[in-house]
C-alpha cells in the first residue's frame, strides 16, 4: 500500500479510534480500580509490522525478552514481508510469527482482525509496540488484550496523538540509537506501570549483542557457480556490490541512478581486477543501472554482472559473504550487511546515522550533515516537505569511490580481499 495512503488512514481513522479506545480503557479502569498486575510476564509479543531492517536492530531486545520468558514464549506480529528476516535471525520459533498479509486493503483489514482474535485466544500478557507514534499499532496493542502494553507516549511533547493506551508509557529519546531504544522497551516491562515516564534506568552496556550470519559452505559454492554463470567468467575478488534500491517508505533516501553508474565506471577504471555486481530485489532497477553504466564510451561490460532480482533473501545475504564492499543508500540492505563480514559504504541523507546507522566497524557512513538533516523522524511519521534532497545529491561520486577504494585497501591489508 502507498505510504501516503497509510498515513491518511492512520490520521483520519487512527485519531478517533485512539480516542474511543482510550475512553473505553478509562471506563474499564473505573470498574477495575485497584487491580494491577505484579506477576512477571509469561508471553511477550513484539509488534513491528513494517521495515525489515528494523528487525536487525531489534535483535538484542528480542534476546533480552527470551532471557525473561524463554524463547518459546516470545512472539512477533508482522506484515508478511518481514517473515524472511525473522526466519534468518531465528530469534523466535517459526510458529510464533503471527503474519498479516498485505495484498490489498481488504486482506490487510481482515488479517488484522483475524490475528487480534488469535492473539487474544493465546492469552498474550505483554505487548511491546515498536512502531514509534503509529496510531494503528497503539490500537492493535490495546485490542490484543495484553495486561502489559509497552510503547511510546507523547506526554508534554508536540507529537502525534495516539491516545493513552499503554500501561507502560515510554518517553521517546531522540538521542539514542534505535537498537538501544528497542532494548529499553523490553526493560520497561520490569518497571511498575505507574512509573512515569519510562525508562528510569541506565542505558545498557554497549555494544549490544548483534546477529552474525554464517552461510553454509554449499550455499557459498552454489551462489558462486550462479554468479560465474551469470557473468560468463570466473568472478573473483575484489567484488563490489551496488544496490540502487530503496523502499517506498522513504523515497527521499534514493541516490541518483546516474551517480551509481558513474561510481561503477570509475571503480572499474581504477581497479583493473575488480568486478561490479548490481544487486537488489527489483530486476528492472538492476537492468536500468546496467544500461546506465554501459553508456560510458570506455565502459567495460565484461566485469559487470547483474544479479538484481536473481536471488532469494537468504541468497542475498550469501552474496554479501562472497563480496568485499557494498554501496547502498540508507535502507534494509545496509542493515543486513552489518550481519556479515562485508564492508559497506552507506549513504545517509534525510535520516541520521546517529539513530539509524548500521552497527559495526565495517560500516562506512557518508552523510552531508546539512542543517535541515534529518528532516524525517518519528514526530512527522517520516514524511518530509522536502522536494529537493540536496542531502543525497550532495554526496559525490568521488567521495563514494574514495570510500570504496579505502575499504578495499583495508581489506587487502587484513588479507580479506
Amino acid at each position: 500500500m502507498n505510504p501516503r495512503t497509510i498515513k491518511l488512514i492512520d490520521a483520519w481513522l487512527g485519531v478517533p479510534l485512539c480516542w474511543v479506545l482510550t475512553l473505553v480503557r478509562r471506563l474499564a479502569g473505573i470498574f477495575h480500580r485497584g487491580r494491577t498486575t505484579t506477576a512477571p510476564p509469561r508471553k511477550i509479543l513484539f509488534l513491528k509490522l513494517i521495515e525489515m531492517g528494523a528487525h536487525v536492530h531489534a535483535y538484542a531486545a528480542v534476546r533480552r525478552a527470551a532471557e525473561m520468558v524463554g524463547r518459546e514464549n516470545v512472539y512477533f506480529w508482522v506484515f508478511q514481508e518481514s517473515v524472511p528476516i525473522l526466519s534468518l535471525l531465528d530469534v523466535v520459533p517459526r510458529e510464533n510469527v503471527i503474519v498479516v498479509r498485505t495484498k490489498g486493503l481488504f486482506r490487510i483489514v481482515f488479517d488484522l482482525l483475524r490475528t487480534v482474535w488469535q492473539i487474544r485466544r493465546m492469552k498474550i500478557d505483554a505487548v511491546i509496540d515498536m512502531e514509534f507514534f503509529s496510531r494503528a499499532s497503539a490500537c492493535l496493542a490495546f485490542l490484543s488484550g495484553a495486561e502489559r502494553r509497552v510503547g511510546l507516549h507523547r506526554f508534554t511533547t508536540v507529537a502525534p496523538y495516539r491516545g493513552d493506551l499503554m500501561t507502560h508509557r515510554v518517553q521517546y529519546n531522540p538521542y539514542i540509537h534505535v537498537s538501544t531504544y528497542f532494548y529499553l522497551l523490553v526493560e520497561a516491562l520490569q518497571a511498575p506501570p505507574g512509573e512515569c515516564p519510562l525508562s528510569k534506568r541506565p542505558l545498557p552496556p554497549q555494544p549490544l549483542p548483534a546477529f552474525h550470519f554464517v552461510p553454509k559452505e554449499e550455499e557459498l559454492q552454489r551462489l558462486q557457480q550462479r554468479l560465474d554463470q551469470r557473468a560468463g567468467f570466473p568472478v573473483r575478488h575484489p567484488i563490489v556490490l551496488l544496490n540502487p534500491n530503496v523502499s517506498d517508505i522513504v523515497p527521499l533516501r534514493s541516490w541518483p541512478l546516474e551517480r551509481f553508474a558513474e561510481t561503477a565506471q570509475q571503480l572499474l577504471a581504477r581497479h583493473p581486477n575488480l568486478t561490479v555486481v548490481v544487486t537488489g530485489p527489483a530486476a528492472a532497477a538492476g537492468e536500468a543501472l546496467v544500461r546506465e553504466i554501459g553508456r560510458a564510451p570506455s565502459a567495460d561490460g565484461r566485469r559487470l554482472v547483474n544479479m538484481a532480482g536473481q536471488t532469494s533473501f537468504r541468497e542475498f545475504l550469501v552474496l554479501f559473504c562472497l563480496a568485499d564492499v557494498l554501496v547502498a543508500s540508507d535502507s534494509g540492505p545496509s542493515q543486513f550487511a552489518a550481519m556479515t563480514d562485508i564492508d559497506a559504504v552507506v549513504l545517509f541523507g534525510p535520516e541520521t546515522p546517529l539513530l539509524w546507522g548500521p552497527l559495526g566497524d565495517r560500516m562506512h557512513v557518508l552523510w552531508t550533515q546539512l542543517a535541515c538533516s534529518p528532516c524525517i523522524n518519528p514526530f512527522n511519521f517520516r514524511f518530509s516537505p522536502c522536494q529537493d534532497p540536496v542531502c543525497m545529491s550532495g554526496i559525490t561520486v568521488d567521495q563514494v569511490v574514495a570510500a570504496v577504494s579505502q575499504a578495499l585497501a583495508e581489506r587487502a591489508g587484513r588479507g580479506r580481499a
